[in-house]
């Protein structure tokens, strides 16, 4: 990033001819770099997410190869670090919960280091929310590049989803429909190569997500994991991170509000994940734009889907790339984007997708002739889920998009798994299931267990589906008719905590209504007699999170990690660059 007079960031680092600057020049000469490589040269960061934990980005060290090689060939000097990294399937209780840590992470490194433009590698589903979050903050030129789908499964000769699948197979397994050892011979067939879920889960959806913001390049993020384009992109993105150096070209000008609206339209058009709200209502806080749920329902009332992939269709992302990726989509949507939203690239995204046709109709509808006619994520809101909550329309059954039916009621994940299946409860098609103490302060970390499984008996008399009800979240890969991130969650004294077994609750998404049909004045009755609620965490990472994180329809970011009015980016809060003050 320039600094005035045309000097690079890094300059200040490492050009001074006095103590400070030598004392940075031979840190890095110890590793080899001479000081013809730093001579008026950008440096690039990596932000590598890589984790032998992390499945999804195990593949990360050849593409942070690729990435030097294209700051190299730019004329750029590359310089990788390591960040922590979230798994979605092995951290407890949640990745969410550390999606905020991650940030801060990425945030203080960008800013601490002498780096004049940063190339973002993630993939698994909070990284990259976590990578762009603390990016915007620091607000150093940035650009992403994904790590892309896995490669299909494929199970009796069926082409399998990497969570879509499952959770109908583990539905058979309950039901007695599919043998463990069936269920075994899936387990060993599920994850055939590195990669993220390769269906329209989180983490395929925030990809896309990031490609329609204009923060990387484009046509790269559907490109599968194990395809050597994916390589070539991750060289291209380095390349590119130099121009972005020697251009000041920063996230704060590129994160507009007309860069979130076409973010909106097309995880609605994509009918991608519900945890893509919270990601981006977290990212426009950090660069002051005043995004709220009534945007999200605003433009996916007006926007068809057009993309057949699962869960909302029947396709995987490697389908939507042949049939020519998010590039093709975005040029179907151009009547209903912001085309002069800049990009990294420098030219406008209107400029980017001019022209561009979609290869394959059956996975890319055009608007005229689309898939569904409203988005795939509707908000409701009533007296259940006052500050609002959230649908997954385009993967529930249309016949209980409107539904009126009696609570049962489980105060917490160990409350369901205890009594999902018990013979002895009152469950019946008509039924709501309803999950608390699942939200960010509740669970904590806001878990994915919102899709609260069917029980067993009733999927042996063949009910594929009820209204469930929760403060939680649930994986981008699920289905059904799951009402989620229901505000303020019961553990913050919402609603949700009045509700009684046999309490009528009445759903209606075409009104965007969820409502507790008891008296006004009976629900506070219960409010204010129930019981505080115990913190879960008394030190640590896990008290800091507790105080400070916000409700799901403010992103479940840190309050004090919010853009302040008025506030710029700061690149040397202290002063501490403006001589020696360090030690040997």
């Amino acid at each position: 990033m320039a600094e005035p007079g045309g000097a690079l960031r890094s300059a200040r680092w490492f050009g001074g001819n006095d103590l400070a600057g030598f004392i940075h020049r031979a840190s890095l000469h110890g590793e080899g770099i001479s000081r013809n490589a730093l001579a008026g040269r950008p440096v690039i960061g990596i932000c590598n997410s890589w984790s032998e934990l992390v499945n999804c980005n195990l593949h990360f060290r050849g593409l942070a190869e690729a990435v030097k090689r294209g700051v190299l060939l730019a004329g750029g000097l590359p310089l990788e670090f390591p960040t922590i990294s979230l798994g979605e399937n092995l951290m407890k209780p949640t990745a969410m919960l550390f999606r905020n840590l991650m940030a801060m992470d990425v945030e203080e490194c960008i800013r601490a280091y002498p780096l004049d433009a940063v190339v973002l590698l993630g993939g698994c589903d909070k990284t990259v929310p976590a990578q762009l979050m603390g990016a915007a903050s620091a607000d150093v030129p940035a650009i992403m590049v994904t790590g892309g789908p896995a490669e299909a499964a494929w199970f009796r000769g069926r082409q399998l989803a990497a969570g879509t699948d499952l959770w109908h197979y583990a539905d058979d397994v309950r039901a007695g429909r599919m043998s463990d050892e069936e269920f075994a011979e899936l387990e060993a067939a599920a994850t055939p190569s590195a990669g993220h879920c390769n269906e329209m889960g989180t983490a395929s959806t925030m990809t896309s997500l990031v490609e329609a913001l204009g923060m990387a390049l484009p046509g790269t993020a559907s490109i599968p994991a194990v395809d050597a384009a994916r390589v070539r992109a991750a060289e291209a993105t380095g390349s590119r991170a130099v121009g972005l150096a020697r251009e000041e070209l920063r996230p704060s000008r590129i994160l507009t509000p007309e860069a979130f609206d076409n973010a909106i339209v097309t995880l609605m058009a994509i009918g991608g994940a519900t945890n893509a709200v919270i990601h981006l209502l977290a990212l426009a806080g950090r660069v002051g734009v005043p995004l709220t749920l009534d945007r999200f329902n605003e433009l996916s009332a007006s926007t068809p889907v057009i993309a057949n992939v699962r869960p909302s269709g029947e396709h995987l992302v490697e389908q939507l790339h042949r049939a020519g990726g998010i590039r093709k989509v975005l040029a179907e949507l151009a009547p209903l984007l912001h085309d002069d939203a800049l990009t990294v690239t420098g030219r406008t995204l209107g400029e980017e997708v001019a022209g561009s046709k979609a290869l394959d109709r059956d996975v890319i509808a055009s608007l005229s002739a689309p898939f569904a006619p409203t988005g795939g994520i509707a908000v409701v809101r009533g007296s259940l889920a006052p500050d609002g909550a959230l649908i997954k329309r385009s993967a529930a059954s249309p016949g209980l998009l409107s539904h009126r039916g009696p609570a049962v009621v489980f105060e917490d994940v160990h409350d369901v798994a205890a009594r999902i299946d018990d013979p002895a409860l009152e469950i019946g098609p008509d039924s709501v299931l309803v999950l608390r103490n699942s939200g960010p302060k509740g669970g904590p970390g806001m878990p994915e267990w919102g899709q609260i499984p069917i029980p067993a008996r009733l999927l042996a008399q063949g009910v594929t589906d009820l209204v469930r009800i929760s403060d939680a979240r649930m994986s981008g890969t699920a289905f059904g008719t799951v009402v989620l991130h229901v505000a303020p969650e019961s553990a913050a004294g919402g609603p949700l905590g009045a509700v009684r077994d046999g309490d009528t609750i009445a759903l209606d998404v075409d009104a965007g209504r969820l409502d507790l049909e008891i008296p006004a004045e009976e629900l506070r009755r219960r409010l204010d007699a129930g019981p505080a609620a115990t913190p879960k965490y008394r030190r640590g990472y896990g008290a800091l999170y507790l105080e400070h994180v916000l409700q799901a329809n403010e992103g479940c970011d840190f309050d004090f990690l919010r853009a302040c009015p008025g506030e710029v980016a700061e690149r040397d809060p202290l002063g501490l660059l403006d001589g020696w003050v360090g030690g040997w």
